[in-house]
């Protein structure tokens, strides 16, 4: 384990690290029995888990996205449950809804019967076949972890997770997501083909009669747990302020940054940015057995963070600059701070 030289952790707090490390990468070991390959997008859902946050995974079909998250909660013994969001989803179908029963003595009563978000690891298959107003019926979820149906509160199990896909290429039929929402996913991960040998291996293994089981290799409460030893994780002053320098530099109406920004960028990422940044920086110095948060961490997941918080001008997208190349250019021309 690499330690911070300011502020020596516990024996406890080193003990719960090796701990987390081990766990998560028994969980790892179990999602590649079924998954082959996708490191990055499989470590960028590990950090989202940890960090508390939820992830909108992006990929044409056939990628085994689903696949993924499925066997990711049964490898951690977590509830699921998966919802495919339709053009003529309600919002009931997602939260619930309030309905009649009637006694054997013949007294009404409305029951309130839980929909599908009532898990703790909820697939939001293809999100953006379903309108804006069933969308926002996760909004609450997603931030407060409840639902409110009939003026009543309702909690829901944690820990909770949103992982939702959609479908980058076919725009048909599809609603893009309210800011508002893109907002509240801690990443936007882009799942990508597999290579030549791996694309074999997916071969063997799904066309032969051989069927491998998943064990749980982690709870619920360890979860939540090591969630709470991510929060202790130190960040130290001069990461924090590369963080800042960053997030506000994308924003055109700042000062803080080049101007070139202005130019490429409408919209940039508002302050919740630069705290999802800052957990999932956390959570991935603990994966890699750091109980600090270092620039390292900050470059390796500035992007998925940022992609779905910026907007770029009409100019850039006309030459073919996106929020990714935005991002990297920024991260090679920033000064690290010691």
């Amino acid at each position: 384990m690499t330690l911070p030289s300011s502020a020596p952790p516990s024996p406890n707090e080193i003990e719960q690290a090796k701990k987390l490390q081990v766990a998560f990468k028994n969980v790892r070991q179990q999602v590649a029995k079924i998954i082959v390959g996708q490191d990055e997008t499989i470590e960028q859902l590990l950090i989202a888990i940890l960090a508390g946050g939820h992830c909108l995974l992006e990929g044409v079909p056939g990628l085994a996205k689903t696949l993924m998250v499925r066997t990711l909660a049964q490898a951690m013994d977590l509830q699921f449950q998966r919802i495919q969001f339709t053009p003529d989803l309600m919002p009931a179908d997602i939260t619930g809804t309030d309905i009649i029963q009637q006694s054997d003595s013949g007294h009404r009563q409305l029951v309130f019967e839980k929909g599908p978000v009532f898990t703790q690891i909820l697939l939001a298959d293809e999100i953006n076949r379903t309108p804006p107003k069933t969308q926002a019926a996760l909004l609450e979820a997603m931030q407060e972890h409840s639902v409110t149906v009939g003026g009543k509160h309702y909690q829901l199990s944690e820990p909770f997770f949103v992982l939702a896909t959609q479908n980058p290429i076919e725009q048909e039929g599809t609603y893009s997501l309210p800011e508002a929402q893109r907002d509240r996913f801690l990443f936007q991960t882009l799942v990508d083909y597999p290579s030549r040998d791996q694309e074999g291996e997916i071969i063997d293994r799904t066309t032969s009669s051989i069927r491998t089981k998943i064990e749980a290799v982690i709870t619920g409460p360890e979860i939540i747990e090591y969630q709470r030893l991510v929060r202790q994780v130190p960040l130290p002053e001069h990461v924090k302020q590369f963080v800042l320098d960053l997030v506000r530099a994308l924003r055109p109406k700042e000062n803080d940054g080049p101007k070139w920004v202005q130019g490429l960028v409408q919209w940039g990422p508002g302050p919740r940015a630069s705290q999802q940044i800052v957990m999932a920086c956390k959570a991935r110095a603990l994966l890699y057995g750091r109980l600090h948060v270092s620039t390292e961490d900050v470059e390796a997941l500035a992007t998925p963070v940022l992609r779905h918080r910026m907007v770029p001008t009409f100019a850039a997208q006309a030459e073919g600059i996106d929020s990714d190349a935005i991002v990297r250019k920024l991260l090679k021309e920033l000064p690290r701070r010691s």
